[in-house]
């Protein structure tokens, strides 16, 4: 899982680049899948997803994990707990292209 989602960073960094570069409305805390999932299918407008943004408490977590996985001190539970996180922001950068690409092609 790890180098695909090294594979899926790095394909995607000229358009991280472009999106860090608008500003969003307002900022949309997710912690976990099933909040992405109810915000997902609510069919919110393309600035909504450009606002999507982890919870300071799922950074910290999140930040914490890689720091251990670079350490290599991770035990397997907290493996499956990064992979998961990781798989939830791919899942959240794909819902952000897609809106970027549609507003692009809306202006």
């Amino acid at each position: 899982m790890k180098n695909c989602n090294n594979w899926a960073i790095a394909s995607q960094k000229p358009l991280i680049a472009q999106l860090r570069n608008l500003p969003p409305p307002e900022t949309i805390g997710y912690q976990d899948e099933l909040q992405i999932v109810e915000l997902l299918a609510n069919q919110p407008s393309p600035e909504v997803i450009l606002a999507i943004r982890p919870t300071p408490a799922l950074q910290t977590r999140m930040s914490e994990l890689l720091h251990r996985n670079k350490s290599g001190t991770l035990s397997r539970s907290e493996e499956v707990e990064l992979d998961r996180y990781l798989l939830l922001e791919h899942w959240v950068r794909l819902a952000k292209a897609h809106a970027y690409k549609h507003l692009q092609t809306a202006a």
